[in-house]
């Protein structure tokens, strides 16, 4: 079993930048970024097969967010610029255990373990 554990989150007016992190042991295929605003569905954002590194970006972040992982680590980035209100939410980790797949994904359900979260606070 893979526990991640996300840390990074905190408050930043928009256009500012944050950086996330998370913990994972255990071996993966592929490792993403989720988060949730109230009132709305969990949206995947980032993902990274950690086996290639080839990452895939929700388009409403693209250009913005950078995922990256450190192996040594085993811990992943997301680095966060330009934030914008909208982005605010709570930041899930989830990790997706050792398989064979060559892309990764931002379908949740595809994800088998989940960190608790970290808070992001983007105000305008």
């Amino acid at each position: 079993q893979v526990q991640p554990v996300e840390s990074g989150g905190g408050s930043v007016q928009a256009e500012g930048s944050l950086r996330l992190s998370c913990v994972a042991s255990g071996s993966t295929n592929y490792m993403g970024w989720f988060r949730q605003a109230p009132g709305k569905e969990r949206e995947g954002v980032a993902c990274i097969n950690t086996r290639n590194g080839r990452p895939f970006y929700a388009d409403s972040v693209k250009g913005r967010f950078t995922i990256s992982q450190d192996n040594a680590k085993n811990t992943l980035h997301l680095q966060m610029n330009s934030l914008k209100p909208e982005d605010a939410g709570t930041y899930y980790c989830a990790a997706r255990r050792a398989s064979t797949y060559l892309s990764c994904s931002l379908r949740a359900d595809t994800y088998n373990d989940w960190g608790q979260g970290t808070q992001v606070t983007v105000s305008s």
